[in-house]
């Protein structure tokens, strides 16, 4: 198990946070087989000062440096072909470690011929985050093709499965994001199908399709689709740093998103979880208020979207921070709306 564990210290985190803001790990540990990890943690200098597991850094912000031990699981699994878990014919189970790169993942299912994942292509980050973030784009959530989630939880040195009721899935949240100390994500089961019912109402999708050709699109197109609209409205991070839309769209009571439209006809308004909730733009409120293009030295808003928090080169994480929460209270002052990070935040309070 030796082999399958690296050991950095004092490391630089620059390139391995979407932001590309500067920050050092004391101590950083690359684990290749989640086997190792129970010897691992067992052990009280990495057990006992373990602050963070890190993926591909783009769900998080570094305000300031972590404070112990950092974790980046980089197993790259995929159960494939003739070996999925379980196949019918119709509906496979796929298995993926926790360090396998996102858009990679959703493009190789599509390559085999199964479908779910489609619109959730080009989101950025690794498999072992998307059940964390709840992640979730044009219409639809990671949850809903998820059949059990491994993790390690390192208190009690036992690997867990969970199922999808015992996830506690969100909007933009899930048990292990409530709870991120206590439980580390190994590797993600994928119930997909070969049967397909695109999800097309959200977003422009059905129009991009159209500009495309394509009336009865295939999963391969709806992903086609969907790269082609994130690439027009979110910068790239390889080019500006950023971790995409810094802010979750808030949830309210359905009468107080009535109250708002009432006073605001041009917000938008979605179905919440349930009946008695509303979902708002986040990005309509924050161009409201001015903030779109917006620039602080080189913290910045997106020109392209008001959600996403854009670096120009050399911001620190504390001053996109501070730019985060005054947007949040211009929002806050003008609407009577809280807005909440989607990223964490390492090294300070929200």
């Amino acid at each position: 198990m030796a082999d399958s564990i690296r050991i950095a210290r004092d490391a630089p985190l620059q390139s391995r946070n979407t932001f590309g803001v500067a920050a050092t790990a004391p101590v950083l540990v690359e684990v290749a087989d989640a086997a190792a990890l129970p010897a691992l943690l067992a052990d009280r200098e990495f057990g006992e000062r373990l602050s963070l597991v890190l993926g591909g850094g783009s769900n998080l912000l570094f305000a300031g440096n972590p404070t112990g031990v950092v974790l980046a699981l980089t197993g790259k699994r995929v159960t494939q072909g003739d070996d999925f878990i379980a196949q019918d014919g119709v509906r496979t189970i796929v298995r993926a470690d926790a360090g396998v790169e996102w858009h990679d993942f959703v493009m190789r299912t599509l390559r085999h011929g199964f479908a779910g994942l489609e619109n959730l292509a080009l989101i950025p980050g690794t498999v072992g985050a998307a059940p964390i973030q709840n992640i979730g784009a044009y219409g639809v959530e990671v949850r809903e093709f998820i059949h059990a989630v491994e993790a390690f939880e390192p208190g009690t040195g036992q690997m867990h499965r969970f199922d999808p009721g015992a996830c506690g899935f969100a909007y933009r949240d899930s048990l292990f994001k409530q709870q991120p100390d206590r439980y580390i994500v190994t590797a993600v089961e994928f119930s997909l199908s070969r049967t397909h019912s695109p999800k097309l109402d959200y977003a422009g999708i059905r129009e991009e399709l159209d500009d495309m050709n394509v009336a009865e699109p295939t999963p391969q197109n709806v992903a086609d689709a969907v790269i082609a609209i994130r690439r027009r409205k979110l910068p790239d991070p390889a080019v500006l740093g950023n971790a995409g839309s810094f802010f979750k769209n808030p949830i309210v009571p359905a009468l107080e998103a009535e109250a708002l439209k009432a006073g605001h006809d041009a917000l938008p308004v979605f179905r919440g979880n349930d009946e008695g909730t509303r979902k708002l733009s986040a990005a309509w409120m924050i161009d409201q208020c001015g903030w779109k293009g917006h620039r602080d030295g080189d913290a910045g808003v997106a020109a392209s979207h008001a959600l996403v928090l854009v670096n120009h080169g050399n911001a620190t994480g504390a001053h996109l921070l501070d730019l985060a929460r005054r947007i949040a209270g211009s929002v806050q002052d003008r609407f009577g709306v809280s807005l909440e990070p989607e990223p964490r935040v390492i090294g300070a309070t929200w």
